[in-house]
């Protein structure tokens, strides 16, 4: 995979934060060499966070992200700061941005701590070194200035200094996999899929697969029987997009394994024993329940949509209940507090980095709220949950 092709959600996500004019905006286009976010004397002029995903040496491929000061005003402006403590959640390696003839404020001693309490390596530049020279009392501490351009190669040299340790040296499924393996992908073509391609995590898994030197085979959940009685040799496993686990389940031999993308991006980029251990509160719910449906991504929601319609409906009819809430949320929105949920039921998270995936799951964690995903849901209220958790033998015992 080419760097330039790289998904955002398996770039390293860097993110500039600071008070309104401390430069970050300004720090953000000499680091990329772009001009990436707009730069004026005008107090917010940055007013969402702004993502772009790039190559940047010696990094390689990255996601850069610029955000709203931390210390904006009234209503709106809180709004921006809630914007920008959210971008925390998906940050790899963050840049606090301290103008030098300013120094350190409280809201930049308050992110600090943020940073410590999230366990995310941090940088802080102090910025306008060519208005005023100060002392630096930390390894992590630089001068720079975006004006002259004083250190700013040597402050990409301490973010890459930092970003080491910070890859996902995980695999999808390769590391269970052996060469010549056959693996048969089911993609099943309908309304929801996307027009002449296929979506991330079928892409992701399948180029995962090649790396390897096993063997793909793709077809839709309608020709899955024939394509298995066409092959030569008998498959090692079957991968299935979630909503056809169960006619995929029948016609897949049971000497075969199998098991679902969803279920292979919860081991992936999360915790697949603690969605798992989630999913059986589905069984437990009650009457006036509330249960969050959340998606990594945002898309148009079409007739028969998996969250809004083919989820709920699949849970109201394995219970018997009418009267479940449903709550949904997508895109970089989570709720702060989670107590009003029975049940959280999220996406595979291929839209979303391992940090983001995982600081939602430990929310969910913390407030002792069960949380489970789309596939393992389907899986279990379809009654082959065991069986798609075979090639995961750690897990698959605490299913009864």
């Amino acid at each position: 995979m080419s760097l330039n092709s790289t998904p955002s959600a398996d770039r390293l996500h860097i993110s500039f934060f600071g008070k309104r004019n401390a430069g970050k905006s300004s720090i953000v286009n000499a680091v990329t060499g772009q001009d990436l976010a707009i730069v004026s004397e005008t107090l917010g002029t940055t007013t969402d966070p702004v993502s772009k995903a790039m190559e940047l040496l010696p990094l390689g491929p990255v996601v850069i992200i610029d955000t709203p000061g931390i210390d904006d005003e009234g209503e709106l402006g809180k709004l921006r700061v809630k914007k920008s403590y959210q971008v925390l959640n998906k940050t790899d390696i963050a840049v606090l941005i301290i103008s030098a003839d300013e120094g350190i404020s409280d809201e930049d001693k308050k992110l600090i701590e943020r940073f410590k309490a999230k366990n995310i390596p941090y940088i802080i530049a102090y910025n306008k070194s060519d208005l005023k020279n100060i002392a630096l009392s930390g390894e992590n501490e630089i001068l720079v200035s975006a004006k002259t351009g004083e250190n700013i190669f040597e402050l990409k040299e301490l973010i890459g200094k930092l970003s080491k340790g910070q890859e996902n040296n995980k695999h999808i499924i390769s590391d269970m996999l052996e060469e010549n393996d056959v693996v048969v992908l089911v993609v099943p073509i309908d309304a929801a899929a996307p027009k002449g391609r296929l979506i991330l995590p079928q892409q992701q898994t399948l180029r995962d697969i090649l790396d390897c030197h096993a063997i793909s085979v793709v077809t839709q959940d309608t020709e899955l029987k024939a394509t298995l009685d066409s092959l030569a040799r008998k498959p090692k496993l079957v991968i299935t997009d979630s909503q056809a686990f169960a006619r995929v389940s029948r016609d897949t031999p049971k000497d075969i394994l199998l098991t679902s993308f969803s279920i292979l991006f919860a081991n992936y980029k999360g915790n697949l024993r603690l969605v798992v251990e989630g999913v059986r509160v589905i069984s437990e719910l009650k009457e006036g329940d509330t249960v969050l449906i959340s998606e990594g991504c945002t898309h148009h929601r079409q007739c028969g949509d998996i969250g809004t319609q083919k989820l709920p409906a699949l849970i109201r009819k394995f219970t018997g209940l009418n009267d479940i809430n449903f709550e949904w949320t997508s895109g970089t929105e989570f709720p702060d507090s989670l107590d009003k949920y029975k049940l959280i039921l999220h996406c595979g998270g291929c839209m979303l980095n391992e940090r983001e995936m995982k600081y939602r799951l430990k929310c969910a964690q913390d407030e002792g709220i069960p949380i489970t995903n789309y596939g393992t849901a389907i899986a279990y209220m379809n009654g082959i949950l065991k069986r798609s958790l075979e090639i995961f033998p750690s897990v698959s015992n605490i299913i009864d």
